[in-house]
């Protein structure tokens, strides 16, 4: 009998390994709709050629929902840029390519990005001004049903042994437009402080899939307002100077 360890805590979940299995555990007031969509969009994404792990089952364990999937032994993409900075270069170019094939993905039985951003302008602790002129500029961005990650970090790229991508964390996956879940790649980046890695990163996205950098940088300001809504306190200026700009340059 294999014993169930703690690999992961935050306030909201608990994430266990237990053999073979993955045990997603989510505190007792987590939106029960939240855990089930999460698992929907899981497997839906499981239905294509993607290399994730696979939900096993969702149940109640001590009382808390919770989500079963494979256990990945491996170490994530982001354990290895700070283990290895000499190869930096190599693991953002992986990294970048690892994305393009994610977004050349369709999923139709997704929700659509932009429900999912108007929805978090309007939630945003921005001035009224500044949201109309925010869901105007999204309502005007070309709707794509590309299929987007939402949270594309190299922390939920899990590499085996034998170098095989593992892609985890779909709660926030949608379809729509690449460059905007580009922009929240970005944003990524740039929060944690990373800004030249940020703009490399752009960079070499932008010349890989032929896109214009000025149109990945149309998203920036919707997409620092939809992250408004959850941010971190201490990420909260920045992203208020980003959504705040009405033309962003």
């Amino acid at each position: 009998m294999s014993e169930k360890v703690l690999i992961f805590e935050r306030s909201d979940k608990k994430i266990y390994r237990d053999g073979d299995k993955l045990i997603k555990q989510f505190a007792p007031n987590y939106s029960k709709a939240e855990i089930l969509n999460e698992a929907l969009n899981h497997a839906r994404v499981e239905e294509t050629d993607l290399d994730i792990p696979k939900i096993r089952s969702i149940e109640v364990v001590e009382g808390r929902w919770a989500i079963v999937l494979d256990y990945i032994d491996g170490v994530t993409l982001q354990h290895k840029m700070d283990e290895e900075p000499e190869k930096l270069d190599e693991y953002l170019e992986f990294y970048v390519d690892l994305q393009m094939k994610v977004l050349k993905h369709k999923v139709p039985m997704l929700n659509k990005m932009k429900d999912k951003f108007n929805a978090k302008i309007s939630a945003a602790d921005l001035s009224a001004t500044t949201r109309y002129e925010l869901h105007t500029r999204l309502d005007s961005m070309p709707k794509h049903d590309n299929l987007c990650h939402g949270d594309f970090d190299p922390s939920n790229i899990i590499i085996t042994p034998d170098g095989k991508p593992f892609i985890i964390d779909w709660s926030h996956a949608t379809q729509g437009n690449a460059s905007a879940d580009v922009a929240r790649s970005y944003l990524m980046w740039s929060l944690n402080g990373k800004e030249a890695l940020a703009d490399k990163y752009l960079k070499l996205y932008c010349k890989k899939s032929d896109t214009a950098i000025q149109y990945v940088q149309r998203w920036i300001p919707i997409v620092a307002a939809s992250r408004l809504v959850k941010a971190k306190p201490e990420e909260k200026e920045l992203l208020h100077r980003w959504a705040d700009v009405v033309d962003y340059e």
